[in-house]
């Protein structure tokens, strides 16, 4: 038997009102048709999407409908998609169907999710097909078991997990990280809450982090196995292999191979603008040492780039403006997107002797910080909110959330 293990595809992921939008969007769906076409190609007897297979929850009609164009070969070809619910596919105060569920009840995926009793233990229902649901799907003598993203306390509820457990011979999907391998912050477990896992699963398929690991069990005997996003996703995953598993089983035992993606090409930068004594000097520095970091490869495609500014200067940060540097990269680069940091600091003479330095990040938390200690109800909270604040722009800047999400953003830091 083989099948495929991936997850984290990020469908609908763009930057929202950038020229090179439509493009980004596409990237998502290239990285999801090529690996349906690998397992039609190898006939694989099914594909497992670890989570996150939507960016955000709340999903655009179109992004729906590509899902199904995209989706449809391994439908056509009878390959069964055995999927689970990452922190992204959540819908924040949802009151209607999911889009997870609308695919799993129209055929395109089994969406696998546990029931959960009074007492808090796990119950995996056998999946129904004609209701799209169900927490447990037998192929061949494989038992494969699912649950998504259930938060940071993952780690305590691998022992009622494992006892809801009877067969043998079995695989479980699961969106969490291992704390010291995963990148990210929230929903992680421990490795040694990890390890008993490998009592009752022989293959536990991770999704959660972007860079892909392998957990061992302390004997040394691989268990669990994270491909990562085989796209890039977020700034800093340049760094990371991209990928996905064709896995094998013979005789119980299973053998992963771990296939390349073909990931958009990311660069991040760091410019030093050191000394520049006005904006036009400091352009020029910007492009000469622009010029000597970005190297040409042989990949066509429009990179994606990360500038980070720094350095103490003689003019207010703010006189470089983001528009100048633009256009400047469009000449010298032409990044289908550029995300631009400026940390620099600006130098000015106080008094005799002393000198005064400030970031725009510093100005910025200043401004944000005057402004909400106006408020009396938010005397007290300055810190917090504007921490808040600075989140939720980076995010919209970003594309990652939508209005709902937005909303959760704002439940969490209350809670």
């Amino acid at each position: 038997m083989r099948f495929i293990h991936t997850s984290d595809i990020h469908l609908g992921k763009t930057y929202r009102g950038s020229p090179g939008e439509a493009e980004r969007y596409e990237d998502f769906f290239c990285c999801l048709a090529a690996i349906v076409a690998d397992a039609v190609a190898e006939q694989v007897d099914f594909v497992l999407i670890g989570g996150d297979l939507f960016h955000v929850g709340q999903i655009l009609p179109k992004t729906f409908a590509r899902t199904i164009e995209t989706l449809q070969p391994l439908k056509d070809a009878d390959i069964p998609c055995i999927a689970i619910e990452g922190n992204h596919d959540w819908i924040h105060r949802r009151d209607s169907i999911s889009w997870m569920e609308a695919l799993s009840q129209m055929g395109y995926i089994r969406l696998l999710r546990p029931v959960r009793t009074e007492e808090g233990d796990y119950h995996f229902t056998p999946f129904d097909v004609e209701e799209g649901c169900g927490g447990h799907v037998q192929i061949g003598d494989l038992n494969i078991y699912g649950l998504g993203y259930i938060g940071a306390q993952a780690g305590s509820h691998v022992e009622r997990i494992c006892d809801a457990v009877t067969t043998e011979n079995n695989l479980l999907l699961f969106h969490v990280g291992i704390w010291s391998y995963s990148p990210v912050e929230i929903g992680n477990m421990k490795l040694e809450e990890a390890h008993p896992l490998a009592e009752t699963f022989g293959y536990v398929a991770l999704g959660h982090g972007h860079k892909p690991y392998v957990i061992e069990t302390p004997a040394g005997r691989p268990y669990a196995f994270n491909p990562g996003s085989p796209e890039r996703v977020n700034f800093g995953e340049q760094k990371y292999a991209k990928g996905y598993y064709l896995v094998t089983i013979e005789q119980g035992e299973f053998t992963p191979e771990f296939r390349k993606t073909l990931p958009r090409p990311m660069r991040v930068e760091t410019v030093n603008l050191e000394g520049a004594e006005n904006a036009d000097q400091a352009l020029e520095m910007f492009c000469e040492q622009l010029r000597d970091k970005v190297e040409l490869s042989g990949d066509k495609r429009r990179p994606l780039l990360e500038l980070k500014l720094t350095g103490r200067v003689g003019f207010h940060p703010f006189e470089l403006g983001r528009e100048r540097l633009r256009l400047t990269l469009e000449k010298l680069v032409n990044p289908l997107y550029v995300e631009i940091k400026n940390q620099l600091s600006l130098v000015s003479n106080r008094t005799e002797g002393e000198t005064a330095k400030k970031s725009l990040i510093e100005i910025e938390q200043d401004v944000l910080k005057e402004l909400i200690g106006t408020g009396s109800e938010y005397q007290g909270r300055e810190e917090e909110l504007v921490r808040l604040s600075l989140a939720l722009r980076d995010a919209v800047k970003k594309g990652d959330v939508e209005g709902e999400d937005l909303l959760g953003l704002l439940d969490g830091e209350e809670n």
